[in-house]
């Protein structure tokens, strides 16, 4: 009860003791990169057109195909439209392809956004365009082709900043001996570039957002103890399929729904302190066992008249009441020092 008040107190909601109890076991912090890692608010940077197609032209295509998506790439691309003035055109036949893009009718033309596999599937030739995809990967930024009819027409980047303290979060992390992954749908390139400026060492990138549980799976079958931390609606069943699972509090109500553990102020240092305020309500429970048991080991024998046998008095019973009551007391106590818990920085 003090363990879960003092998360509260710290802005880390723990929904059961249960949740707080297998915390401390965690070996392994899977974190999903868009809206954990990063903010979730990416920005439009890079726009590549080629053949006829102008920079408006191309952003009406985008914008007008996106525009009834809340996805945060779709957000940044409908931003820059807005600012830019850009008119938009009815969309019919909207298809969104999990892990891959979408697909859509703007004008009687057919627009294909997403990444390689989904030009691939459409049968779109890239050329050497693949080749402005991979530079901008390896700035860290997540790249979409744009096809017309089949035909590439653009390439548009995004870039999504990682939080403030993210970095710090994932060295405290590794300064407790736990092992921090990132998983990711993005390219591998993508994907590393993201990783080297938070200071994540294991990636796992190209994952769709139905595999996110399987890659919990895979882990726990290895025998580690996994927390996942994330905030999509796609983050969900990895949530749940994790030892712990914890959402940011700024994410879906799937995924806090989903998870044990709700990082009320969206801040991974957050994480750490849900871990360390496990570890120490874990050692304060033992703490309690260890002198209960010792305490009634002595007690109970005087109790029964042991000392009587060897010529000594017996037990007075308002002693032995009294005595019984320290015991309740003294554990009580030393479960409320869990008060005195600071977030260490």
């Amino acid at each position: 009860m003090v363990g879960t008040g003092k998360g509260a107190e710290n802005g880390v909601l723990i929904k059961s003791g249960q949740a707080l109890e297998a915390t401390h076991l965690v070996d392994v912090v899977v974190l999903d990169k868009t809206g954990t890692i990063t903010e979730g608010k990416p920005s439009l940077t890079d726009v590549l057109t080629f053949g006829d197609v102008t920079r408006e032209e191309l952003l009406h295509l985008l914008a007008s195909s996106e525009q009834h998506s809340e996805h945060p790439l779709a957000i940044a691309i409908l931003e820059v439209a807005k600012v830019e003035a850009i008119p938009l055109a009815p969309v019919t036949d909207f298809q969104a392809i999990s892990g891959k893009g979408i697909a859509a009718h703007v004008e009687m033309q057919e627009v294909l956004i997403g990444n390689e596999s989904l030009m691939r599937q459409y049968q779109v030739e890239l050329g050497e365009h693949i080749s402005d995809l991979i530079s901008l990967s390896h700035q860290g930024k997540t790249a979409m082709f744009v096809a017309l009819d089949r035909q590439l027409v653009g390439l548009v980047a995004v870039a999504d900043p990682i939080k403030k303290n993210s970095r710090e979060a994932i060295a405290e992390l590794q300064k407790m001996g736990l092992e921090v992954v990132m998983l990711t749908g993005d390219r591998e390139e993508t994907a590393q570039a993201i990783a080297r400026e938070a200071g994540v060492d294991q990636v796992i990138a190209g994952v769709f957002p139905d595999g996110k549980a399987d890659v919990v799976k895979d882990l726990q079958v290895q025998g580690e103890k996994v927390a996942m931390v994330g905030d999509g609606i796609n983050d969900a069943p990895a949530l749940v399929q994790a030892e712990v699972g914890i959402a940011i509090g700024s994410g879906t109500d799937v995924a806090i729904d989903s998870a044990d553990i709700v990082l009320m102020h969206s801040d991974l240092l957050d994480v750490v302190t849900a871990i360390r305020l496990s570890q120490a309500t874990i050692k304060n429970i033992k703490e309690n066992l260890f002198w209960a048991f010792a305490y009634n080991t002595l007690g109970i024998p005087i109790a029964m008249g042991l000392l009587y046998v060897f010529g000594g008095p017996l037990l007075n019973p308002m002693l032995a009441g009294l005595a019984m009551s320290f015991s309740s007391v003294s554990v009580v106590t030393n479960a409320l020092c869990l008060r005195r818990f600071k977030i260490k920085s």
